[in-house]
């Protein structure tokens, strides 16, 4: 285990194995985002920080899924175009994000980018500005 991984820089919220279910809002905000539109931005966010992009989650079950997971209270602060669904207390609804072990066994999730000690968020107003560009080329 390197030293961006190592037992005290795992995050709480992060299962030691498998994969759990975790309240939106408490430990983080995510935003969702279904099948090539999450790819891309997942993709594009990853390149434009040299892979550095924190924690993405992405699900295998039916469409396909991917979170972007950004620190508690913050996702509201920006518009969510359709395609994107804010997932958080802010959204003024309960909602729940399957988050993966680091390592092991986690299927159906399975992390896109990892969090690290110096990035354990995705930039929300980064995502935010990449979500625009992503669906006006579309």
């Amino acid at each position: 285990m390197d030293q961006k991984s190592s037992p005290e820089s795992v995050p709480s919220w992060i299962p030691a194995s498998g994969h759990a279910l975790r309240h939106t809002g408490v430990h983080f905000d995510a935003v969702r985002m279904v099948g090539v539109l999450g790819e891309q931005v997942a993709y594009e966010i990853m390149q434009f920080t040299d892979f550095q992009a924190g924690p993405i989650v992405r699900s295998w079950v039916g469409e396909r899924n991917v979170y972007f997971l950004m620190p508690p209270r913050s996702a509201a602060a920006y518009p969510w175009p359709a395609g994107a669904r804010l997932m958080g207390r802010d959204a003024r609804c309960d909602a729940f994000v399957g988050v993966p072990a680091l390592d092991g066994r986690t299927w159906p999730l399975d992390w896109r980018s990892k969090p690290t000690r110096e990035v354990p968020y995705v930039d929300p107003g980064l995502l935010h500005e990449l979500t625009l560009g992503a669906l006006e080329s579309a």
